[in-house]
């Protein structure tokens, strides 16, 4: 009888939904923020809208480009790693060596035991180098597009994040009823997108919803108790 197939399945969509995470946090917290002071001190709705599309906007542009600088900045750093242990494993092969039976002793394998191992990567110098810089230093190979893909789907986010809290205002003209429905609709968006990112990053998702929860709240609640207490 044919023994089935093992096949592991593990999530491996981190960075991006790291960078999901990153704009639609901001864009659903900040916009929120902003159009709940405004409402503190403006009655029309069209003054929040304009407002609060200008902020979108200014942050999506912003929070794209900050992602696109930390993925260019992960590739520049693993480039000159690289290069380093490229350098090193020519020039300083015993060492290099040595370093390897430390890492395996680290998992409790004995020198005698992973000595096999570190002649056979030897005579591969760019598995080697590979060996060194995921064990060594820890670092992982970034994609090409790492960067562009980063920016994009940072600021994708931000602006479908940042729409939420502010369709009741280009719905109904009054910012003050607007806001009670915003307040609505963003506490359940905060709610279902810190569910959402619990599952997805193995933390308990009631407690990152009701994390996200709260931080919108507080956030929202500041602005506007500030706009109040400033506007005249």
């Amino acid at each position: 009888m044919e023994t089935p197939h093992h096949v592991e399945r593990h999530f491996t969509g981190g960075e991006k939904v790291r960078d999901v995470v990153i704009g639609m946090s901001d864009g659903l917290t900040v916009p929120f923020a902003l159009a709940a002071g405004l409402t503190g001190a403006i009655v029309a709705s069209r003054l929040v809208v304009v407002a609060g599309l200008a902020e979108i906007a200014a942050g999506s542009i912003a929070m794209g480009l900050g992602g696109y600088l930390a993925a260019r900045s992960d590739a520049e750093h693993y480039a000159n790693e690289r290069i380093r242990e490229q350098t090193e494993v020519r020039e300083k092969p015993t060492v290099e060596a040595d370093e390897i039976t430390e890492i395996f002793e680290a998992y409790g394998v004995k020198p005698q035991e992973s000595a096999t191992l570190v002649e056979a990567l030897k005579q591969h110098p760019e598995a080697w180098v590979d060996f060194m810089m995921r064990f060594e230093l820890g670092l992982e190979k970034p994609e090409p597009k790492r960067a562009l893909q980063s920016a994009v789907t940072i600021a994708a986010s931000y602006v479908v994040g940042g729409l939420i809290p502010l369709a009741p205002y280009m719905l109904i003209r009054d910012a003050h009823t607007a806001l009670w429905f915003s307040i609505a609709v963003t506490l359940v968006a905060l709610g279902a997108f810190g569910y959402i990112k619990g599952r997805f990053t193995g933390a308990r998702a009631l407690r990152s919803a009701l994390e996200t929860v709260a931080i919108g709240s507080v956030a929202a609640a500041a602005a506007f108790g500030l706009a109040r207490l400033i506007s005249p």
